[in-house]
């Protein structure tokens, strides 16, 4: 096995006996800084993603991570996502339109990992339980990703902060396979025409959550050296 592996965030994922789908997030324990599961999205949109293990992962190569489990074995995974049914927003249910949901979240800050609530007023991730538009009056259904308590997740696309602003979007992250360790983030900085892919070491990693951040200088990042990724759309 390599000294590192890396998990591009959009690779196909390989069962024993055939592709399962692809590697939409990765869950990350903010204590330890070790990946402990990846949530897989089956190709079939109708499918339900699941959850797998970080120990039944037996290589990640290039755009190909490959599983040590059959396809049924696969679906029999926890799902990646949780779907509650929310009541309406009045009639018989007696709930006022303006009512909200509070949802949990879990994020690693300076000061360790913290908890919180999001949708106790007008805020980013309020859930309106009278869904959306008017008139609702049943129950309506909410998904949102499963994440194991006290664990976040990483998603391609997220923010990249540096000391002094934006920098880039995650790309993906690498491992140390012995303990299933961050080592580092793998960031796309720069602009369309310009843009290259650096490996960001985890000690250079202030923060992991929504936005990730660094401990680093815009000018400190750029200097780094490009990494070869394959990219996958």
């Amino acid at each position: 096995m390599s000294e590192s592996e890396e998990f591009i965030i959009g690779s196909e994922v390989a069962c024993s006996d055939g592709v399962c789908g692809d590697l939409r997030r990765v869950v990350v324990d903010p204590v330890a800084r070790a990946i402990t599961h990846l949530a897989v999205e089956p190709r079939q949109r109708g499918g339900t993603g699941r959850l797998v293990p970080i120990d039944l992962v037996t290589s990640s190569v290039g755009k190909e991570i490959r599983l040590r489990c059959t396809q049924s074995e696969f679906h029999a995974l926890e799902d990646a996502e949780e779907t509650q049914f929310l009541p309406g927003a009045s009639g018989q249910w007696g709930y006022p339109q303006d009512q909200m949901i509070s949802l949990p979240y879990y994020g690693l800050g300076p000061g360790g990992m913290g908890a919180g609530v999001i949708g106790t007023g007008m805020g980013v991730g309020a859930v309106p339980l009278g869904g959306i538009g008017s008139g609702t009056t049943g129950p309506h259904p909410a998904t949102y990703d499963h994440i194991p308590v006290g664990e976040v997740e990483v998603r391609r696309g997220d923010h990249v902060d540096a000391t002094d602003g934006a920098i880039g979007r995650v790309q993906g992250l690498v491992i140390d396979p012995s303990d299933h360790r961050v080592t580092h983030f793998l960031l796309a900085e720069g602009h369309l025409w310009g843009e290259k892919t650096v490996a960001i070491p985890i000690s250079a990693v202030a923060h992991v959550g929504e936005v990730v951040r660094l401990e680093l200088t815009k000018d400190e990042v750029r200097d780094l050296p490009p990494v070869d990724v394959d990219h996958r759309d």
